[in-house]
């Protein structure tokens, strides 16, 4: 165990970026998005964490809100993103109380063959991002249909946003107008903002926000670090220095012998790849830290293995800790020298990744679990 990737989790620090959204939405119903096993954080800690501090939970899919139906996350709403809505998933659905999202025609149908009494419905309306959602011209019409089937409740009205993490985009202003013009006058809650609407559109706010990649203390916003936003990384990936090499000037390093040593180098060698989800295309000058002093990746990432460059009269040991991204180094800059988001760092870390889980200092039952055991 001494030498296995290692993340560790902050609760504290999920309930400090929930109350961050809170600032930021002051009034407003919070949805924490949870999907994806909770952006890769482990879902049921995260609800756990959460529960007593949102209004409810959103996921993409039913087998991830009857995970949580079945940790114990009972009497809290859970709003199922992209369902499909099928025979056996409509069953399922009515029998743990969960609030799907209607977004194409025949759901509501199903619903009602289903006898879906006392169920409460959210419907998505297409403002412009032509993903999920009804066009925003038969709202009214989704109204009455729902008021003539027996037994369901509308819960409110959802949209999503295409490119507010750009504050510059005019698109945010021009889709908030649209789908407020469809759905204004109609009775329910109005949701529209993610993380990024949260932080910087307010008027995107409506009735309820559901934020997201902000809860794992993440910038949503492109030209925003999460320090300025004040928000806390909630996990920090680590591993330690398994080998020490020292190359001379015109050595390489690595397959491909990408990097080369322009004068005698020191090369440690850490304990983490793209088998445990490290992004194999993060190249040479991504930033880790080593002993908490930043350096940077040497060479192509492998399997089990990433080659680091140390300064020169930095002192480094086999077992010296690194960390990959969380404290001290965030997860957007690791994301940005790696060519992706921090979305996806997160979500890919794999079932060789020890996950621990830390409140206050104290440590939680299920420290030293590993992903698939979550």
């Amino acid at each position: 165990m001494s030498d296995a990737v290692l993340a560790r989790v902050d609760l504290g620090a999920l309930r400090h970026n929930v109350a961050r959204v809170r600032a930021f939405a002051p009034g407003r119903a919070v949805y924490a998005a949870i999907k994806s096993d909770g952006y890769g954080h482990g879902a049921l800690p995260v609800a756990r964490a959460l529960r007593h501090h949102v209004d409810g939970f959103a996921v993409a899919r039913l087998e991830e809100a009857l995970k949580l139906r079945e940790g114990g996350m009972t009497g809290v709403p859970i709003l199922l993103l992209s369902e499909r809505l099928g025979a056996a998933a409509i069953e399922s659905v009515i029998r743990h109380e969960l609030e799907p999202l209607l977004y194409q025609p025949g759901q509501l149908q199903r619903l009602q063959a289903h006898g879906a009494a006392g169920l409460r419905v959210w419907v998505k309306i297409d403002s412009g991002m032509h993903r999920l959602g009804f066009p925003v011209t038969q709202a009214a019409e989704v109204l009455d249909e729902l008021r003539a089937a027996p037994g369901l409740t509308l819960a409110g009205w959802v949209t999503h946003l295409a490119c507010a993490d750009d504050v510059h985009s005019p698109m945010t202003e021009r889709q908030v107008r649209v789908f407020s013009d469809a759905v204004e006058r109609l009775p329910g809650v109005k949701s529209i903002a993610n993380s990024a609407g949260v932080v910087a559109w307010p008027g995107s706010h409506a009735d309820m926000v559901r934020p997201g990649i902000m809860l794992y203390g993440a910038s949503p916003l492109l030209d925003q670090s999460a320090q300025t936003l004040r928000l806390r990384p909630a996990m920090t990936l680590t591993t330690s220095v398994i080998s020490i090499q020292r190359l001379e000037a015109g050595e390489t390093v690595g397959y491909g012998a990408t990097w080369q040593a322009c004068a005698p180098a020191t090369i440690a060698v850490a304990g983490i790849g793209y088998g445990d989800g490290y992004p194999r295309h993060a190249g040479s000058g991504t930033p880790v830290l080593v002993n908490g002093q930043r350096c940077e990746l040497a060479g192509r990432v492998s399997m089990d293995m990433i080659t680091i460059r140390i300064p020169d009269g930095m002192p480094v040991a086999v077992g010296d800790p690194v960390t990959l991204w969380g404290e001290g180094l965030p997860a957007d800059e690791v994301a940005r020298a790696a060519g992706t988001i921090a979305y996806e760092l997160f979500c890919r870390l794999s079932a060789r990744v020890r996950f621990s889980y830390a409140d206050n200092e104290a440590t939680l039952p299920g420290e030293s679990i590993s992903a698939h055991d979550r």
